[in-house]
């Protein structure tokens, strides 16, 4: 039995999703990125994998190039601004934080929006919007 979801369900990005809905996760993933960045990733070829060190932890992992930019810009403190759209908005954190699920609640202090707002959104039971569904 499926319940409804509350401002304290974690949601994620399910990527399994992308693969049934046709829809293309690199385009979506690139239209989040600024402008400037998303420009020279679209004329860019090269989909080579790169050592990504975090400047914090030193820590080194294998990225792509669209994920070595998408990193870079989750740091931007512009990245989710209060004109950003909400699913966008949600949809950066995840992006951002490794998809580590977040309940409205928690998404509330991260994007600006309220929890009420954010879960009516994510749980309008007709769309999922970018694959963010409850976990």
């Amino acid at each position: 039995m499926l319940r409804k979801p509350t401002v304290d369900t974690p949601f994620h990005i399910d990527y399994t999703w992308f693969e049934r809905s046709g829809e293309d996760l690199r385009l979506i993933i690139l239209n989040q990125l600024p402008a400037e960045v998303r420009e020279k990733m679209s004329q860019s070829s090269n989909n080579a994998t790169i050592d990504y060190v975090d400047p914090e932890t030193a820590e080194v992992t294998q990225l792509d190039e669209l994920g070595a930019a998408l990193r870079d810009a989750a740091k931007d403190p512009s990245f989710i601004n209060p004109h950003t759209p909400v699913v966008d908005s949600v949809f950066r954190v995840f992006l951002g934080n490794g998809n580590e699920p977040l309940s409205p609640n928690q998404l509330e202090e991260r994007i600006g929006k309220s929890a009420a707002t954010i879960l009516k959104t994510l749980s309008n039971g007709t769309h999922v919007y970018k694959g963010i569904r409850p976990v």
